[in-house]
């Protein structure tokens, strides 16, 4: 049985196989996902689990060198964009983490890219975010 780190098989497994470069998707229950794109749904009921939590386990188990967030969750979800703003800033691991803004139609797009998209319970608005994988070494 497994000690520390993500508990859930199917995200432990996708960020496994993940290499430089490569994205995962962090979504509120209401984001859609894309046909052929993995979906791992951990969404319980409204409001849980939250973004937060679930980012918190991700990203400490995966080395992080940029994120795309919605360009709306600036002005439409001001709290949990500056909670992964904090987040980032406690993570940095002697780089700076690219920050990227796109709009919320552009993100929708891009998790066309993601090896999977996470699907929470959360329920605040523009609660999503791309994740992409540095290199964990040189």
């Amino acid at each position: 049985m497994k000690k520390n780190g993500i508990l859930n098989s199917d995200i432990s497994r996708v960020l496994s196989y993940m290499g430089h470069t490569d994205q995962i998707c962090i979504g509120d229950c209401g984001l859609p996902i894309p046909d052929g794109v993995e979906r791992i749904d951990l969404s319980v009921k409204f409001g849980m689990p939250r973004f937060m939590e679930v980012l918190n386990e991700v990203g400490a188990d995966m080395k992080i060198e940029k994120v795309i967030f919605a360009e709306e969750i600036k002005t439409m979800n001001p709290e949990v964009h500056k909670e992964v703003l904090n987040f980032l800033e406690k993570n940095e691991t002697g780089f700076k983490i690219e920050i990227e803004y796109v709009p919320h139609t552009k993100l929708k797009e891009l998790t066309n890219n993601s090896k999977a998209v996470i699907r929470t319970g959360e329920t605040t608005p523009y609660a999503n975010i791309i994740l992409q994988s540095g290199c964990i070494f040189g």
